[in-house]
């Protein structure tokens, strides 16, 4: 089958418009991607994938010294109008674009300071050491007769 163009824009028949297309369109989706958050016994590990962001793109930082904070933006391209043989028009945009920011309180035992980020295959990783726990000290107490 083919797609039969209509005078005003867009298609008079597209498989994939439906009566909820432009109501779904719509609605904003979430660009951050998804998130993983892990406690080992030596820290805090965290995981997001945010597919088709490079590392300039996205933002890893502490606020308010426990609270770890990740955000970025994903750019929209931009339809090319300056030469009418090179020229772009879209046809269909569903990759989502915008801003996005997450945040994770990080419980009192993390080392904020020594926070190390990475980005490998459109997943960001960030690990959050813990603090050592100090072990109670204990004093043998003599029992007298």
């Amino acid at each position: 089958m083919s797609l039969v163009p209509n005078l005003f824009g867009g298609y008079l028949w597209d498989p994939f418009d439906g009566p909820l297309s432009s109501t779904i369109a719509n609605v904003p989706r979430s660009s951050s991607g998804q998130h993983d958050w892990k406690e080992t016994p030596k820290a805090q590990v965290f995981h997001a994938d945010l597919p088709g962001l490079k590392k300039e793109e996205v933002k890893v930082e502490v606020e308010d010294g426990r609270i770890l904070q990740i955000s970025g933006e994903r750019s929209k391209e931009q339809e090319e109008k300056n030469n009418k043989w090179f020229s772009t028009k879209w046809h269909r945009i569903e990759r989502s674009s915008g801003k996005f920011l997450c945040r994770f309180r990080l419980p009192k035992n993390a080392k904020m300071d020594q926070v190390k980020a990475s980005m490998e295959n459109w997943v960001l990783s960030v690990i959050v050491p813990k603090k050592e726990e100090k072990k109670p000290e204990v004093k043998p107490i003599e029992i007298s007769d």
